[in-house]
């Protein structure tokens, strides 16, 4: 693209309150900036690093057995968890289940997930560095000329596609309900990109562009608004997100659908964070 053009006042007040918005939710207290490990669960009761508790899962539920030493309360009542509890979850859910620590005994969050059908946990600590030390994520300038317009082509039925995650040992499923097509300046052919269906009929792209691995992460995403009734879409690039494996080593992020890559650069939204 060539030297950027002028953004006005509203398209720069928009732009400024979704900044905002965004920084506010990951600076949010057990959030993405405050996980500190993932770990699997063992058949058998067993203690495991930064919880206290005995944790394990049978493959269908979780148990935790704990004493009153351990000082654990459960996150939706703050009752004391004391004996021993079971849990069950669908793959790919999550619970904030228990937390400890800190003054109040709420420091840290232990959350409970089942990832490629085994159960895992989460600690969330909010004492974790990345999480008091956040500010803002780095971002281009915005730019208006990667507010793009294009046309949503629908399938007939969504298409389940098998995708890596950012952990090596989590496989994942895009669930593509069409594909997003749309022309860059300056580039010859179009761009066609799966789309995964969000609430209210908006659209979230995961894709790859020439930035990443220099100024971006590996992968991002853009949420696209509903399309209109004649299918087409507009797509703001501005609006391009980390995942949280951005952030943190213990995310299980779904990668792009092969072939969601973008052949230029896309110098819009957010950058790699800062260490």
């Amino acid at each position: 693209m060539s030297a950027p053009t002028t953004a006005n006042d509203a398209q720069l007040a928009r732009w400024e309150r979704f900044r905002a918005g965004r920084n506010s939710a990951l600076a949010s207290d057990h959030g993405w900036l405050t996980l500190t490990s993932f770990q699997w669960l063992e058949s058998e009761p067993s203690a495991v690093e930064l919880a206290p508790g005995l944790w394990s899962s049978d493959g269908t539920t979780a148990t935790l057995t704990a004493s009153a030493g351990d000082g654990l309360t459960f996150v939706a009542t703050g009752e004391p968890a004391v004996g021993t509890f079971t849990e069950s979850l669908q793959n790919e859910e999550s619970l904030l289940w228990v937390q400890f620590g800190g003054p109040d005994g709420t420091q840290t969050a232990v959350e409970l997930a089942v990832r490629a059908d085994k159960y895992a946990i989460r600690t969330r600590d909010n004492a974790s560095p990345a999480f008091t030390g956040f500010t803002a994520v780095p971002t281009y300038d915005y730019d208006p000329r990667w507010v793009v317009s294009g046309r949503f082509e629908a399938y007939p039925e969504p298409v389940d596609v098998p995708i890596g995650t950012a952990n090596p040992l989590v496989d994942g499923v895009h669930r593509s309900v069409g594909e997003v097509v749309f022309r860059i300046p300056g580039v010859p052919h179009e761009i066609r990109l799966h789309a995964e269906e969000e609430k209210l009929g908006a659209l979230n792209v995961t894709f790859h562009d020439e930035t990443n691995g220099d100024t971006t992460d590996d992968w991002r995403k853009v949420f696209i608004p509903r399309p209109r009734p004649d299918g087409s879409v507009v797509i703001d690039f501005n609006r391009a997100i980390n995942y949280p494996s951005a952030f943190t080593p213990y995310g299980t992020c779904p990668m792009p659908v092969r072939g969601n890559s973008i052949d230029v650069r896309v110098e819009a939204g957010e950058k790699l964070p800062e260490e």
